[in-house]
């Protein structure tokens, strides 16, 4: 059987952030940072990097205690993050604001030792805050809807 992400049409997905399924209780939204397809993908160490600082920033925000997951697409164009008892405009006022705090952050990378990561040395800041950036200027130049397109 064919799985809810491979049901959607990715030439059709353009960047902006999306309710890819509810299960139960547990909202999947689909972070989608690049149009699938185009050849324009998320490099490795800014992905990584902004993982670090997506992943810590939003487990402490006000919708922290009900995160599941943040993670990287593996076709390298977004992120999932999936929410239990999610409302949609608390998690995208959430999601600004870490987007935000992100790029205003000063000092060391979340997780940057070798202890806190299996790859420490692919880490950067300054990427991650140029995606959180790029993203963040996306969100802002449309209207929200949650919906595929």
């Amino acid at each position: 059987r064919k799985i809810a992400s491979f049901s959607v049409n990715h030439d059709k997905i353009v960047e902006g952030i999306y309710v890819s399924r509810i299960d139960g209780d547990i909202t999947t939204y689909d972070m989608r940072m690049r149009k699938p397809n185009m050849g324009d993908y998320i490099d490795n160490i800014t992905m990584h990097s902004l993982e670090h600082m997506f992943a810590t920033y939003v487990r402490n925000s006000q919708i922290g205690e009900n995160v599941i997951y943040f993670g990287p697409m593996g076709c390298q164009t977004g992120f999932y993050l999936l929410v239990r008892d999610a409302d949609n405009d608390a998690v995208l006022k959430v999601v600004l604001d870490t987007l935000t705090k992100i790029i205003n952050h000063e000092g060391e990378m979340f997780g940057n030792t070798r202890e806190e990561c299996g790859n420490y040395r692919n880490l950067n800041l300054e990427c991650a805050q140029l995606e959180a950036k790029r993203y963040l200027d996306i969100l802002n130049s449309k209207e929200v809807s949650f919906k595929y397109e």
